[in-house]
């Protein structure tokens, strides 16, 4: 069978310090939908690029890497519930079409609610983006303007078709309940994100606050070779403010390209927008200080921390090249 893999899709800039919001990974999950005879909804919400492979067909006729209805016969439309897999304020929608060339939407729109409590039967739906035309194989980046926070989407395509991969770009807005509790406080799933970076040649660093560990070397932060002094270096937004009582640096998969050493800078700050950070990052206080590596290991740190009320940013030093699999930040939200 030939397998076709999607083409190369960068990131637009604007959406590299957002969360996906609809990422399974995180939770995100297909609650219900109007119709998926031909390709299951939750495909949509794989983060992984969409394949096509030439030869494979199931029951129901050819295989899509995607969700996909059956042709409508009569009126209406195809829709899916869509659970987040946290609440967040949305910013941005990516419907892609990839490898859907006589079989996509004609178009789509996008209506988002507010229900923590998972309760959607009185709930109020807004639409975040009106019906939009949509075209064969191909991302459509549609912006959207709005300050309210939404824990579920609805996706409407018209009347029928497939949509390869749904992602949905926000900030999010972590519902904790216990304070006491610890938590990853730069996990993706508790808000954390990524500011800025030196180097992501072979891995960006947006997988080191990834769910679970990382399944091979492309799912972590990896750098080129350096043919010149210093070091690479990620800045990353912690989710929630809080003081560190443990790290985890986990360089799973790095074998002869772990890191020699790694450090980490911290800050805690208020108001300031992410291009001022970047400079000033270089003079932050130590978290911790510049530590050994070995391959593919979880290394843990406790003692080593360096005293810190609180903080709200931490500099990931690599030094001097490499890649890292993972970083942990376990601690109680400090108010």
């Amino acid at each position: 069978m030939a397998t076709l893999l999607a083409p190369s899709f960068d990131i637009p800039a604007q959406l590299q310090t957002l969360t996906n919001l609809a990422d399974d990974r995180i939770g995100a999950k297909i609650l219900e939908c109007s119709d998926d005879f031909f390709a299951e909804a939750k495909r949509m919400l794989q983060i992984n690029a969409p394949i096509f492979v030439e030869d494979k067909f199931d029951d129901h006729g050819k295989w899509m890497d995607g969700w996909e209805t059956r042709r409508k016969r009569h009126a209406g439309y195809d829709w899916a519930i869509i659970q987040l897999g946290v609440a967040g304020r949305i910013q941005a929608l990516d419907i892609d079409t990839t490898f859907f060339t006589g079989n996509y939407p004609a178009s789509a729109s996008v209506e988002a609610c507010f229900a923590p409590n998972g309760e959607l039967a009185q709930v109020a739906w807004v639409n975040i983006l009106d019906n939009t035309v949509l075209g064969p194989s191909q991302h459509h980046i549609l912006k959207v303007s709005t300050d309210q926070v939404f824990t579920h989407v609805r996706l409407n395509i018209y009347p029928d078709g497939g949509i390869a991969r749904f992602k949905v770009y926000g900030e999010v807005q972590v519902q904790i309940q216990d304070s006491t509790s610890t938590l990853d406080l730069v996990a993706l799933e508790n808000g954390g994100r990524v500011i800025a970076y030196s180097d992501a040649h072979f891995g960006h660093p947006r997988n080191l606050i990834n769910p679970g560990r990382g399944i091979n070397m492309g799912d972590g932060w990896e750098t080129k070779r350096r043919r010149a002094p210093g070091f690479d270096w990620c800045i990353l937004a912690l989710g929630q403010s809080g003081a560190i009582e443990k790290i985890d640096i986990d360089t799973a998969h790095f074998k002869g390209n772990f890191p020699a050493q790694v450090s980490i800078q911290a800050i805690y700050v208020e108001d300031a927008t992410d291009p001022q950070l970047i400079p000033q990052s270089m003079f932050w206080p130590f978290l911790l200080d510049a530590q050994d590596m070995q391959m593919d290991h979880i290394h843990s740190f406790v003692s080593e921390i360096l005293k810190h009320e609180k903080i709200s940013h931490i500099r990931i030093n690599m030094i001097p090249d490499g890649g890292i699999s993972r970083i942990r930040l376990w601690g109680k939200m400090h108010p």
